[in-house]
């Protein structure tokens, strides 16, 4: 199951995973971009649904189990942000993102748990961002979705270990992406929003939820920004900001004015289909050296160590 399957990284990850050859169960609003993405993956079911409502999200999940099977990866991606300082929001504007973010991944997440508690197997992926790390302005009801699905997913993992359940939560940390959001989400900046450089292609998240579906790791950073925002933060977060004070209005802005009246996904999907990529391809990396080496990292600490002991013979 993938939610937020229409567009962006969840759009890669189905792809991702039907090439290993799953059958994927796509949840997302806009029906355009889920008939789309089901002629990508093939095999599979898509079922048009708002994460914000957890009764959908539940006859989702029995309609896939009905026809295709157990599920055995879960995987919370969908989001809904807007692009704006938190005095100018409006209370249903930060209620909205925050169910899509949040509550969203907790509806998921118990309609997982629902069926793989018994069972005692399955795994769950939260789609995670360094900004649930380390917030910046302009973001304040993504960055609190976020943080609160670090927060939530912490606890339930604690949970399931003290439950001894081989049942396993996993969060992938995010770097910034070239995805369609920065087009579709709701802005009141006087310029057309963008991620702030360096920018990852979506199919790099995608390869790193693959992975951490099969491993049992506690989260995966994924890119050098993201492990450098966290341990930025944890080392001195008074100087990221004001670092970010300074520099993050700028950073998150095109030189391209913002359109009066331009549709947003906030409350209801655009039509059309909108794919995995965005319109920062000429800047977007097609890969994580830093996920590189949390995947390879098993052999690269035992090519350390045979290294260390001949180091020590000679």
């Amino acid at each position: 199951m993938v939610t937020g399957a229409s567009a962006g990284v969840g759009r890669a990850a189905a792809r991702a995973f039907a090439l290993r050859g799953a059958s994927v169960g796509l949840l997302a609003r806009g029906s355009d971009g889920l008939d789309a993405a089901h002629a990508e993956v093939g095999a599979g079911i898509a079922i048009p649904t708002d994460v914000a409502d957890a009764d959908a999200v539940e006859r989702a999940a029995e309609q896939v189990e009905a026809e295709l099977g157990p599920i055995d990866v879960w995987v919370n991606n969908a989001m809904a942000t807007v692009f704006s300082r938190f005095a100018d929001l409006t209370a249903d504007e930060f209620r909205r993102a925050t169910e899509v973010t949040y509550l969203g991944t907790v509806h998921g997440t118990m309609a997982a748990l629902q069926r793989m508690l018994p069972r005692n197997r399955g795994t769950i992926v939260q789609v995670g961002s360094a900004l649930a790390h380390r917030s910046i302005p302009l973001q304040a009801a993504y960055c609190g979705a976020k943080a609160a699905v670090r927060g939530f997913t912490d606890s339930v993992r604690c949970e399931l270990l003290h439950e001894r359940s081989r049942v396993h939560v996993t969060m992938v940390q995010l770097p910034a992406l070239n995805t369609p959001q920065f087009e579709l989400a709701r802005s009141r900046l006087p310029r057309r929003p963008r991620p702030v450089p360096p920018i990852y292609q979506p199919e790099v998240a995608a390869e790193a939820i693959v992975w951490a579906a099969s491993r049992r790791r506690r989260e995966v950073f994924v890119g050098g920004p993201t492990l450098l925002a966290i341990v930025g933060n944890r080392l001195a977060p008074t100087l990221g900001d004001l670092y970010l004070a300074r520099t993050a209005y700028e950073a998150q802005q095109t030189l391209t004015p913002v359109e009066p009246e331009e549709p947003d996904n906030l409350f209801r999907p655009v039509p059309g289909d909108h794919g995995a990529r965005g319109p920062f391809d000429d800047e977007a990396k097609e890969r994580s050296l830093q996920l590189w080496l949390t995947r390879n990292r098993g052999w690269l600490a035992g090519g350390g160590l045979a290294l260390a002991a001949l180091a020590r013979r000679r």
